[in-house]
């Protein structure tokens, strides 16, 4: 190598070296003024490339453990550690929520905030829960989950009701701060309603519980696909899918759970606080007047690490028609969900929801159609993990078109409308 080409090299090393220096000095931001963002910044080291938090959100608003934000300052291919910690506020004398319900053991990061990862397992630093995330570019997007906002519900109503002649997207309602409640209609051919299984999905009446839209989502997908089941299920029931129910504090980042005066799952009384349940009700009331109120599937996350899957009242607060589809729909779905692979972590033992679960018990959305439904009505809460490595949109949407075959082989199973 001549004297020259060696001085080139080392002259283009150098003018490497500093553009990279250059790029890492930027000093890192955090971005949260996007939809379902939610942060509170406790510091950002420059020289560790690393930020502290925790989850935003006001406690009257829910729970705060849900954070979602955007990094930016990044050098692409820079590692930047997070260092998280469980909120502090709370309302009146109220404890804060325990740290474990914002510390999932992966978090979740994009960086295009469309396609989601998880990161490596974090890791606990005393109060602190510890991740590290590399991102592709000058910014990412972070998360406790997946998210899924009400936008998100909206473009995914819309673009399976443009696909498909046999969805329809409409709108179940407005919220109380004037969102709009995006809902999707499923239906194929010209058999009367009448002629109809009544079957009524929804998710996210917890807002934080971003896992349980992707369910819905799988849901959806599913029974608009040409699988044979799917088919036969549009022909023979009206399907009404709710994605987001809480779209309020989905929006604004705000956890949902025992929000005042109580959340959306405890608001199904005779006079509901919120818009999106009295929806509900009068459209689950105009199914169980018609007698076809079939199946009600309530779609949530569970408390970390809780493999629980349905959630149901006593057998001796039914009728011993509704207990006994119950137990069969129970004992279908556990077989295709089981049936994924990589398994989804699930028990096969429910929850009870009875008088000592809650002084709100009988206004818990599944308990409430259930008691008030038909005698044939199948109601349930279905709760999937969020704190494992199959949390991830697939894992999700894996379960939700489990679930959705479950139905249409469940319903196969009943006398003809």
């Amino acid at each position: 190598m001549s004297t020259r080409t060696f001085v080139s090299a080392l002259l283009l090393a150098a003018l490497v070296a500093l553009t990279a220096r250059e790029s890492v000095a930027k000093p890192l931001t955090v971005a949260s003024d996007f939809e379902g963002a939610s942060v509170r910044v406790l510091d950002i080291n420059q020289d560790a490339r690393s930020i502290a938090f925790m989850p935003g959100g006001d406690p009257s608003r829910g729970w705060p453990c849900w954070w979602y934000f955007r990094i930016e300052g990044i050098a692409p291919g820079e590692t930047v550690t997070l260092r998280l910690q469980g909120s502090i506020a709370a309302i009146g004398n109220r404890k804060p929520l325990s740290a474990s319900w914002a510390m999932p053991a992966r978090a979740t990061w994009s960086d295009d905030g469309e396609i989601w990862h998880q990161t490596d397992k974090g890791e606990r630093d005393g109060d602190w829960m510890v991740y590290t995330v590399r991102a592709k570019g000058e910014s990412v997007y972070v998360a406790w989950g997946p998210p899924f906002t009400p936008a998100t519900a909206r473009t995914l109503v819309d673009r399976l009701s443009e696909a498909s002649p046999h969805a329809t997207a409409e709108e179940l309602c407005r919220s109380r701060d004037g969102r709009s409640v995006p809902m999707l209609c499923v239906s194929e051919g010209d058999r009367p309603s009448s002629q109809r299984f009544g079957v009524w999905v929804q998710a996210r009446q917890h807002a934080w519980e971003s896992g349980s839209s992707w369910v819905a989502r799988g849901f959806a997908e599913w029974l608009l696909s040409d699988d044979p089941q799917a088919t036969w299920l549009r022909q023979h029931a009206e399907i009404s899918i709710v994605p987001v129910m809480d779209v309020d504090n989905t929006a604004s980042g705000n956890g949902g759970k025992n929000a005042l005066p109580h959340d959306h799952n405890r608001d199904w009384s005779d006079q509901p606080h919120w818009n999106e349940v009295a929806a509900a009700q009068e459209n689950v009331r105009s199914l169980i007047e018609q007698g076809r109120m079939d199946v009600f599937l309530d779609l949530h996350n569970p408390a970390p690490g809780d493999p629980t899957f349905f959630y149901v009242l006593p057998r001796e607060l039914l009728r011993e028609q509704a207990a006994d589809l119950r137990d069969r729909f129970i004992e279908l779905a556990y077989g295709e969900i089981s049936s994924i692979r990589p398994m989804v972590p699930m028990s096969n033992t429910p929850k009870v929801t009875g008088p000592r679960y809650h002084p709100l018990w009988k206004q818990i959305s599944s308990n409430w159609v259930a008691m008030n439904g038909n005698p044939h009505t199948v109601s349930l809460c279905l709760e999937t993990i969020w704190n494992s490595q199959r949390s991830t949109p697939a894992g999700y949407r894996g379960v939700g078109a489990a679930l959705a075959a479950a139905v249409s082989r469940f319903l196969a199973e009943q006398p003809a409308r």
